[in-house]
């Protein structure tokens, strides 16, 4: 064991792993990454299993502002090195997962990131330190501890004889081997359509199954939802092409003296309907779960959701476990099916935020801010320049806001960028009288409330008195006094979007700050 204690420990170099890398390099903290495989991003080497990402890759937008272009990049992570954008490695819009793979190790190479491979951590255990034990028998220690690993386990559903059934993990991906075969794939994500898209030219009959109807992406919100490039199945089954989507609980699996596979199932509707079918080969596509078993006694994190995520604070911390942090898809026990921490596009952002909440707890560094003068007009402009800009917020929606904070002298402001919002709400910054919480958020419930998620009801872009009902995403701002919600105002919704126009997004602004004691006390 190294007598070095390091500031911080990252156990993984996958883009979580990486991206908290770059900041704390930055900042010029101790720290090491942890990384199982000889190079980085191994859970890209495998996964999706048929190499196709989902992730958005829009090489041409429009627009020359690298940062508001991340809005819709979904790959690249955040840094200073504009050749580490995703697009200088792939053009395609769904890039190949082997993409990713090159993209991170550059990533980790050209910033020079403290990576240590073929470090496969054994055992972590805590006393006055983290001391995490690798396979090659070396033990590393750190103040602080971030696990950025992932959900590197598969999720199996307590199912009595599941253990006859296959896993998404490692099941073929030759559709051929598939060929006239009966076919139950249990799970309705993007894993379960997209194992079956596989083979839908193959099996002869495709059953998938669960106990909750699919949800679509284009109506969510939430990208883990069944995304369009996944749902060529719904067509089949709709058009009757012998595939089928059931709503029903997988109760029992049990394996025939013929080979096959006897199922039993409980339906959600057709009345509590039990139905038995036979089939050649069961799929779990159901997900993935972080792995606890390499915490000892000492140190084991609480685990939530059915025991897949870790349990956290909304600064990411374990809520058990003091000085432990989380970074990366396992941040989404915080808005599980929600918002997009379960992905790139969206962790990238909540780890610059956690980056700073370290920084302040841990180095007494301050939240970063930018001073604006005490004036309406100024303070409208921006923040309404970060809505038309900020990638966090944007992807982020409701769940990362920007705050902005009287000084004590009340002559300016101090404006955050891209933190938790709850986080704002438990943290010292809910202590102060006058503050504001800005965030870009969808009209939810608007948009559940209309049979026809694509043919929802657009508020007037000139309808400044009902920008409340917008549906599409719009800025929204509240004025918060010691935690309490004092006003609340919207600027309304625009198509593009970008919200500049004087007369019905600047003016509207200004006047709501003019309103408060906050802009009284210019």
């Amino acid at each position: 064991m190294s007598n070095e204690i390091y500031d911080y420990i990252i156990v993984g170099a996958g883009p979580a792993g990486l991206q908290l890398g770059y900041f704390l390099k930055r900042a010029g903290r101790k720290f090491i990454i942890l990384e199982s495989g000889p190079s980085a991003g191994t859970f890209f080497k495998q996964y999706p299993r048929h190499r196709k990402l989902i992730s958005a890759n829009k090489v041409h937008t429009g627009y020359d502002d690298s940062v508001r272009n991340m809005r819709w990049d979904w790959n690249s992570l955040i840094s200073d090195d504009e050749s580490l954008l995703f697009k200088h490695f792939s053009r395609e819009f769904f890039p190949s997962a082997d993409v990713m793979v090159d993209y991170l190790q550059a990533y980790a190479e050209r910033l020079d990131l403290p990576v240590r491979y073929d470090a496969r951590v054994e055992q972590i255990s805590r006393n006055e330190h983290f001391s995490v034990r690798t396979a090659d028998g070396e033990t590393v220690a750190a103040h602080r501890l971030v696990m950025a690993t992932g959900v590197s386990q598969p999720y199996i559903p307590d199912i009595p004889g599941v253990e006859h059934a296959e896993v998404y993990t490692d099941v073929s991906v030759e559709p051929e081997d598939f060929a006239g075969q009966r076919v139950l794939i249990v799970g309705k994500g993007n894993s379960a359509f997209e194992t079956a898209d596989n083979i839908i030219g193959t099996a002869s009959r495709i059953y998938v199954c669960s106990p909750t109807p699919i949800t679509l992406a284009w109506k969510s919100k939430f990208v883990g939802h069944l995304r369009a490039v996944n749902n060529n199945f719904v067509d089949t089954y709709q058009l009757k092409l012998q595939n089928v989507m059931l709503d029903a609980e997988l109760v029992g699996v049990k394996k025939k003296q013929n080979g096959k596979l006897e199922t039993t199932f409980h339906y959600v509707h057709a009345d509590d309907e039990v139905e038995v079918m036979e089939f050649d080969r069961v799929i779990l596509c159901t997900g993935f779960r972080f792995d606890a078993s390499l915490f000892d006694a000492s140190c084991r994190p609480e685990l939530a959701i059915k025991n897949r995520f870790p349990a956290q604070t909304s600064a990411f911390e374990s809520r058990n476990v003091k000085d432990l942090y989380f970074a990366g898809t396992i941040m989404q026990e915080r808005d599980f099916k929600k918002k997009q921490s379960g992905f790139v596009h969206g962790f990238r952002h909540n780890v610059e935020g956690l980056f700073n909440i370290l920084e302040s707890r841990y180095f007494g560094t301050p939240l970063p801010a930018e001073m604006l003068a005490a004036h309406p007009s100024k303070l409208a402009a921006a923040i309404l320049a970060r809505a038309n800009r900020s990638p966090g917020i944007w992807q982020q929606t409701g769940f990362l806001c920007d705050v902005i904070v009287r000084s004590a002298d009340g002559e300016s402001y101090l404006y955050h960028e891209n933190l938790p919002t709850q986080y704002v709400h438990d943290s010292h910054l809910s202590k102060n009288k006058e503050y504001y919480v800005v965030t870009l958020e969808f009209g939810i419930d608007i948009i559940y409330a209309s049979p026809d998620p694509l043919a929802v009801e657009r508020i007037h872009k000139d309808d400044v008195e009902r920008a409340h009902l917008s549906t599409g995403i719009h800025p929204i701002i509240r004025r918060y006094s010691h935690g309490q919600l004092q006003a609340e105002h919207h600027v309304v919704e625009d198509i593009i979007p970008e919200w500049d126009e004087e007369a019905v997004h600047v003016k509207p602004l200004e006047q709501f700050l003019a309103s408060t004691e906050l802009a009284k006390a210019a």
